[in-house]
């Protein structure tokens, strides 16, 4: 199976490094002056924790192509994945240009955040082979990836879709009915939103707001998440007995829904807060630092993950 790669940001170099891993023939294109020597060096940079997860029979960097027009990388591709910037006009361009040039039978998947596949798969000549496929940075190390269909994308098209992503070791999560920003980015806006907030109105700093997650909640979401953790946390009751209890507090403002204006204060607040957090490391060795720090933590939560999970959609 052949893969094109469309756009090689962060996430586009990062399926480029999960795809060569798993021992597929990987042809990627982008457009900026300069893309082909910036995604080499990701792909040498993630290539160690790829080796770390283990490497499928046959993975090779070598197995990396780059074509400058968008065209010759899709013509013959099997899979196309598009990474370009989350704008909808701009992603539906290229998509359009994708479904032109790729074969009738090839998939093409869409690395958007929160845009509804529906949307995208609007001009598409083929639009029933078009479904979002969402993962999470890094993409080398990160299981997840949700599967979206758009309104006129066909069900075997999904299983199809579904089946490639596990090839490659991933959790599939089929999302049942569209939605923008999907699950986990629902979830994770949530967190980002009142973390803002708190930070806005002198609460906490960045530092205190991420102790506050990783020293508590965000252990017990590396094996749990939100819904078995809090049905733990109604005693031999579990969640019949926690939402009696704590159901109510539901309906006090403790949370709010709205993000808070970006004004000038709360940039500075966040931005100088966050390179404080950094003690002088670059960006690069925050990058490798939470990669040891993942491959350590997955090995070990697959250990704990509940059995039932492997016969669910995760």
């Amino acid at each position: 199976m052949k893969i094109a790669i469309v756009g090689t940001g962060v996430i586009g170099n990062g399926w480029i490094t999960r795809m060569l891993a798993q021992g597929y023939d990987v042809v990627a294109t982008d457009p900026a002056e300069g893309a082909e020597e910036r995604m080499r060096q990701a792909v040498d940079q993630g290539w160690p924790f790829a080796e770390a997860l283990g490497l499928a029979e046959g993975a090779s960097k070598e197995r990396l192509t780059f074509e400058k027009e968008l065209a010759d990388a899709v013509k013959d591709a099997d899979f196309i994945q598009e990474n370009v910037p989350e704008v909808e006009e701009l992603k539906q361009k290229v998509l359009q240009s994708i479904d032109e040039h790729a074969k009738q039978e090839a998939l093409i998947g869409s690395s958007t955040s929160g845009i509804m596949p529906s949307e995208l798969q609007e001009n598409l000549q083929y639009p029933e082979r078009f479904v979002v496929a969402h993962p999470f940075h890094p993409v080398y190390i990160l299981p997840l990836v949700e599967v979206v269909a758009g309104k006129q994308t066909t069900l075997e098209n999904v299983e199809r879709a579904k089946a490639f992503y596990e090839s490659m070791n991933m959790r599939v999560l089929l999302v049942r009915h569209e939605i923008e920003g999907h699950i986990a980015d629902r979830l994770i806006e949530a967190i980002w939103r009142e973390s803002l907030h708190i930070v806005n109105e002198g609460i906490a700093t960045t530092e205190e707001v991420d102790k506050a997650f990783t020293h508590g909640a965000g252990l017990r979401y590396a094996q749990y998440g939100p819904f078995l953790t809090f049905h733990l946390a109604g005693g031999e009751g579990g969640m019949r007995h926690m939402l009696k209890q704590f159901g109510p507090a539901l309906k006090k403002p403790w949370t709010k829904l709205e993000a808070p204006e970006l004004t000038d204060d709360l940039y500075n607040k966040v931005v100088s807060g966050c390179e404080a957090q950094s003690n002088g490391m670059s960006m690069s060795e925050l990058d490798q630092n939470r990669n040891e720090f993942l491959i350590r933590l997955y090995d070990l939560v697959q250990e704990y993950w509940p059995k039932e999970q492997e016969k669910t959609n995760v």
